[in-house]
């Protein structure tokens, strides 16, 4: 089974899910399941189909959590030791070389992806074209918007 890399805050906000959906989720949809039966006739009752279309999405939804559980490699930012250098996990501040406008991204998991949050996905485009460089160095990303030129200005653990 191959493991899927995430930051040790994108594991918490998982295992918050699943907590959330096995304590929270679950018993509230057995229980609409149940007023819906208690209705009769199940063939034209409304609620019940939704109400077990919503207990499939959330049982469906635990497994997928609870097999990325298993599988993640959980990896904490703020032990890395790579001396400057970028991998998963690390805060990379770039310089674009053609408008010297300046962003911030993160290295995360699949997951954990959040592009509004400054949170990267590592197979996207800009994270594959950072990984293994260093400060200083230059990184060519292939954009939807064409080929992008950044200056890796600084590399981060936190």
């Amino acid at each position: 089974m191959a493991t899927t890399p995430l930051t040790k805050r994108g594991a918490e906000k998982l295992k918050a899910e699943l907590h959330r959906l096995k304590t929270k989720d679950r018993p509230e949809v057995i229980n609409a399941i149940a007023e819906a039966r208690a209705q009769g006739d199940l063939s034209e009752n409304a609620e019940y189909e939704a109400a077990k279309d919503r207990q499939g999405f959330i049982e469906g939804r635990i497994k997928e959590v609870e097999g990325k559980l298993a599988s993640a490699q959980i990896i904490d930012p703020a032990a890395i030791h790579a001396e400057g250098r970028v991998v998963f996990g690390a805060t990379v501040e770039l310089q674009d070389e053609a408008t010297g406008e300046t962003v911030k991204y993160q290295i995360v998991g699949e997951d954990e992806a959040d592009l509004k949050q400054g949170l990267i996905n590592i197979s996207s485009p800009i994270a594959r074209a950072l990984i293994g460089k260093e400060e200083g160095d230059s990184a060519e990303v292939q954009a939807p918007g064409g080929l992008k030129h950044y200056e890796i200005i600084s590399v981060a653990y936190i």
